[in-house]
């Protein structure tokens, strides 16, 4: 019986550590220089995650697989107040997405997800969230990002960043990931 509980306890402890994983998100503050290669690096999903054995780390292999590979990215994109106006300042961080893009194998999809904090009507907040994320693809596309290539969706206030109280103004990003 012991010995079931043990197991159950690792495989919980794995399931958990594998979306912990899944769910890493490099976070860039506002105004932060956004390097696109890193970009092409995080959104490339043609690079699957090779899982093959357990192996033991020195100390650098360890800082290196602890910092994992992030599955998305997020950027404060800046919109007028309840727009989906883009802002000036929002330009240069979003220009350095679209080379990181264009830095991608031509088939990999992109999608953009407009996220919002908790502070509004949830209703409101998903529509919100739905026309800047359709407003960062309409900003890609004519930079020159191929339309096929993007999605836009919005999950308005239910997805904040983990470990974040959901009325910071850090949830109102847009958050772009490789399929």
């Amino acid at each position: 019986m012991l010995l079931r509980c043990i197991v159950v306890a690792v495989a919980l402890t794995a399931v958990a550590a594998f979306t912990a994983r899944a769910d890493e998100v490099k976070v860039y503050r506002q105004g932060e220089a956004v390097d696109p290669s890193e970009v092409a690096r995080i959104l490339d999903s043609s690079q699957p995650v090779k899982m093959r054995s357990i192996r033991l780390l020195d100390d650098a292999s360890k800082a290196t697989a602890k910092a994992g590979k992030p599955s998305a990215l997020s950027l404060p994109v800046q919109f007028g107040f309840d727009s989906a106006e883009i802002l000036p300042a929002a330009r240069p961080q979003l220009d350095a997405l679209v080379e990181g893009i264009r830095l991608l194998p031509g088939s990999q999809a992109v999608v953009i997800e407009g996220h919002t904090d908790s502070i509004g009507a949830e209703a409101y907040n998903d529509k919100l969230s739905q026309r800047r994320a359709q407003a960062v693809r309409s900003y890609l596309v004519a930079k020159g990002i191929d339309a096929s290539r993007l999605r836009a969706e919005g999950y308005g206030e239910q997805r904040p960043l983990p470990g974040r109280e959901p009325k910071a103004a850090v949830n109102r990003r847009v958050q772009f990931r490789g399929r």
